[in-house]
C-alpha cells in the first residue's frame, strides 16, 4: 500500500457527516422495519411535548382569572388542561418505552454487523497491512471504538433527533403566538451553527487521538498478556506497568484536552442561549406593558422558551458526543476501506503438487532497502521433499510466504503445476497446503475443534484417524475429557511435542497437496521428537514437502537440499552429495552439529 494512497483514503475519511450519516444508514437500513417505527415513535413524543407548554400557559394564565371569568369557570378550565397534561404525560411514557426499545433493536442489530464487517475485513487484509499494525490497535477498532459508535446510534443520535424537533416545532409554534419575538430569538443562531462548526471539528481531532492512545495501550495489554511467561521469567512486571501507564498519559493528555474543549463549547453555547432567553422575556414583558401581546400569549412564550432553553443546552453536549463518536468511527471506517484480500472461497483447485520458483526477488514493504530473496530458484517435482537450510535472516520462511502469496515478489515467477501461482483462487491456492510451524499456536477451544480446524466438515471417526496417524491419539486418551479437553489460551495445558502432534493431525485432516514444515521438531525433547517425526513421516509420504530446518538430522533423506545464505542458493544437491564437498557451507554446518 502507497503512501499516497493511504493519505488520499484518509483524506476522504474525513469528507465531512455526509460520509458518516452515509454509513449509519448502511447499516440501518437492512432494519428499517424497526428503525422507521422508532422514529416516527420518537417524532410523536417530540411533537407532544410541545403540548405541555400550551396547556401550562392556559392553566398559569388563570391564576388570575381574565375580567369577566369566574371563579368557577377558571377552576373547571384549570382542571381539564391539568387531565390533558396528564394524558400527555402517561403517553408519552408510553410511546418512550417503545422508542428506547425499537432504537435499541435495530441500533445493536446494526453494530453486530459492524463488528462483524470489521473483523471480516480484518481477518481479509493482506499480511502486508496487517504486519504495519499491531494487534491491539485492531483489536481496539472492535473494542473501544464500536463501543463508542453503539452510544452513538443507542443514545446520541436519538436525542439529537428529539431536540431538533423540539427546536424546529417550538420556533414554529412560537411564530404563531408573536412573528416579532420569534425574530428576536431567532438571531442567536446563526453565531450558533458557526460555533457548532468550528469547535466541532477541533473536538473531531482531538477525540480521534484520544483513541489512537487508547488503542495503543491496548497494544500494551496484548502483548504483555500474550508473552506473559517472559515477562515474569525476567520480572519486567513494572517495565510494562510503566509502559502501559505511559500510553495511558497520552491517552488522559488527549482526552483532557477534548474535554476542555467540549466544556468551553457548552459553556459558551448556554451562556450564548440563555442570554438570548434572558433578553427574549425581557423583551416579551416589555410587549405585554405596551399592549403588543396578551399575558395568556406570553406565559405559553416563556413556557415554550423554557422548554427550548432545555434543548439548546442538551445540544451542544450531544453534538460533542457526537463529534467523538465521529472520530471512533473514522478509525473504523479506515479498516473497512482497506483493500482486502480476493479470496474467492467458494472455488476449488486440486494442485498435482508441482512447485517451481524462477528469478524471484523480493524485499518486505516494511524494509524497502534490505533484499531478502535475490535471483531465488526452486524445482520440486509432485512427491519430492525439498529442504531449505542456512543460518536465519537466509530466506527461508520468505519462500513460504511466496507460496502462500502472503506477499508477491517483486521480479521473478512462482509456478505451481506450472501454472503462475497468481492465477489461482487465493483461498483455493492456500487450501492445498498445510503448515506445522516450531512453535504451535492453538486456538483456545477443544483437541477435537483444534484438529478440525484443518477441515471444518470432518467427522468424528476422521479426527480420531488423523490423531492416530499423528501419534496423537494415546495421549489424548489418557487425558480426563479426551477429545473434548480444553487446550487453554494458545494451547499452554499442552505440552509442545503435544500441541506439534495435535497440528501435525490438523494438517493430516487437511490432506495437502504440498506440506510446509517449519523448524518443526527443533524444539523437542528426544522421545517426543521421535513421536513427531514418525507422524511427520506419514505425513509427507506421496506429497510434495518443503521442509526448513536447522538441525540437519531432519533433512538427511530430502530429494534436494538448497542452502542459502543472503537470499540465494548458494548449494544444492542431495545430502550425501553436499556433505561430500571440501569447504561447502552444508558440510560446515553438518560438522559443528555433528560435533555439537
Amino acid at each position: 500500500m502507497s503512501r499516497s494512497s493511504s493519505s488520499e483514503r484518509k483524506s476522504n475519511l474525513k469528507s465531512g457527516f455526509k460520509e458518516e450519516a452515509g454509513f449509519f444508514i448502511k447499516y440501518l437500513k437492512p432494519h428499517a422495519s424497526v428503525f422507521i417505527p422508532a422514529l416516527f415513535v420518537l417524532i410523536i413524543t417530540a411533537l407532544l411535548t410541545l403540548f405541555l407548554p400550551e396547556f401550562m400557559g392556559k392553566i398559569v394564565a388563570r391564576a388570575v382569572p381574565a375580567h369577566g371569568e369566574d371563579i368557577g369557570q377558571a377552576l373547571h378550565t384549570i382542571n381539564h388542561y391539568a387531565v390533558l397534561i396528564g394524558t400527555v404525560l402517561g403517553v408519552q411514557a408510553l410511546l418512550a418505552f417503545w422508542r428506547i426499545f425499537f432504537f435499541s433493536k435495530a441500533a445493536e442489530r446494526a453494530l453486530v454487523q459492524v463488528r462483524v464487517d470489521t473483523f471480516s475485513r480484518i481477518l481479509k487484509l493482506p499480511m502486508a497491512t496487517l504486519q504495519a499494525r499491531r494487534v491491539g490497535e485492531l483489536g481496539s477498532r472492535l473494542a473501544n471504538d464500536v463501543e463508542v459508535i453503539r452510544e452513538t446510534l443507542v443514545s446520541t443520535i436519538p436525542q439529537i433527533i428529539r431536540h431538533s424537533i423540539l427546536l424546529a416545532a417550538g420556533i414554529v409554534l412560537v411564530f404563531t403566538k408573536s412573528v416579532k419575538l420569534s425574530l428576536f430569538m431567532l438571531a442567536c443562531i446563526p453565531a450558533a451553527v458557526l460555533l457548532v462548526a468550528i469547535f466541532g471539528a477541533r473536538i473531531r481531532k482531538v477525540s480521534r487521538m484520544a483513541q489512537d492512545e487508547l488503542a495503543a495501550s491496548q497494544v500494551v495489554v496484548d502483548e504483555s498478556l500474550t508473552s506473559i511467561t517472559s515477562v515474569k521469567a525476567f520480572a519486567n512486571e513494572a517495565q510494562e506497568i510503566g509502559r502501559y501507564h505511559s500510553f495511558l498519559d497520552r491517552f488522559l493528555s488527549a482526552a483532557l484536552r477534548g474535554a476542555w474543549l467540549r466544556a468551553a463549547f457548552v459553556a459558551f453555547i448556554i451562556f450564548v442561549f440563555t442570554s438570548v432567553i434572558t433578553l427574549c422575556v425581557w423583551f416579551g414583558v416589555r410587549m405585554v406593558i405596551n399592549g403588543e401581546i396578551d399575558r395568556e400569549r406570553f406565559i405559553q412564550l416563556t413556557l415554550f422558551t423554557a422548554f427550548m432553553s432545555g434543548s439548546i443546552a442538551t445540544l451542544p453536549e450531544l453534538v460533542s458526543q457526537l463529534q467523538k463518536a465521529v472520530g471512533a468511527l473514522e478509525r473504523v471506517r479506515e479498516i473497512l476501506e482497506e483493500p482486502e484480500e480476493e479470496l474467492r472461497p467458494d472455488e476449488y483447485v486440486r494442485l498435482h503438487g508441482d512447485i517451481a520458483m524462477q528469478g524471484v526477488w523480493f524485499h518486505y514493504p516494511s524494509r524497502t532497502d534490505t533484499t531478502v530473496l535475490a535471483d531465488f530458484n526452486l524445482e520440486a517435482k509432485a512427491g519430492q521433499k525439498i529442504a531449505l537450510v542456512g543460518p536465519s535472516g537466509a530466506g527461508k520462511s520468505t519462500v513460504v510466504n511466496l507460496l502462500y502469496r502472503f506477499y508477491e515478489p517483486e521480479k521473478g515467477e512462482v509456478l505451481l503445476d506450472g501454472r503462475p501461482a497468481r492465477d489461482y483462487p487465493l483461498a483455493a491456492l492456500r487450501k492445498n497446503f498445510s503448515l506445522v510451524p516450531q512453535e504451535v499456536l492453538l486456538f483456545g477451544g477443544s483437541i477435537q475443534e483444534n484438529i478440525r480446524y484443518g477441515r471444518p466438515d470432518a467427522t468424528d471417526a476422521e479426527v480420531v484417524e488423523a490423531a492416530r496417524q499423528a501419534n496423537a491419539h494415546l495421549f489424548i486418551e489418557k487425558l480426563p475429557e479426551g477429545y473434548q479437553t480444553l487446550v487453554g489460551e494458545r494451547g499452554t495445558q499442552l505440552s509442545g511435542g503435544q500441541r506439534q502432534r495435535v497440528a501435525i493431525a490438523r494438517a493430516i485432516l487437511a490432506n495437502p497437496a504440498v506440506l510446509v514444515l517449519d523448524e518443526a521438531t527443533s524444539s523437542l525433547d528426544a522421545e517426543s521428537e521421535r513421536l513427531v517425526q514418525e507422524a511427520l513421516d506419514k505425513l509427507m509420504a506421496n506429497r510434495t514437502s518443503i521442509i526448513i530446518a536447522h538441525r540437519l538430522s531432519t533433512v538427511r533423506r530430502a530429494d534436494q537440499i538448497l542452502v542459502m545464505s543472503g537470499g540465494t542458493v548458494i548449494e544444492r544437491g542431495t545430502h550425501d552429495e553436499l556433505y561430500a564437498k571440501e569447504n561447502s557451507l552444508y558440510r560446515t554446518l553438518a560438522k559443528l552439529q555433528l560435533e555439537e
